[in-house]
């Protein structure tokens, strides 16, 4: 059984369609992006949508700022304070 290799562009001209495709859909992309900016600078709300944006994005920061600053506490502090809990006699008793 002999091997033959397949016809068709080389590698080289392979990369370079591969690289003016990402480039093409880029740029279609970076266009695309700069028509939508441009229709939204053009509405009347454009203050109240940029207020809008704001309120969102801090609120996604305080709800990112929560998740990650927010330790919990160590597991041998957590056992150490309900044993100290069960240790304490009740007051009600008398």
């Amino acid at each position: 059984m002999t091997y033959t290799t397949p016809r068709g562009p080389a590698r080289e001209e392979q990369a370079l369609l591969l690289a003016a495709g990402l480039a093409d859909l880029a740029v279609h992309a970076v266009g695309s992006a700069f028509g939508t900016l441009r229709g939204l600078l053009r509405r009347s709300d454009t203050a109240d949508l940029a207020q809008s944006a704001r309120q969102e994005l801090q609120a996604r920061g305080r709800l990112a700022l929560d998740r990650y600053a927010n330790v919990p506490p160590a597991h041998l502090e957590v056992l150490a304070r309900h044993k100290l809990a069960r240790e304490k006699p009740d007051s009600g008793d008398v």
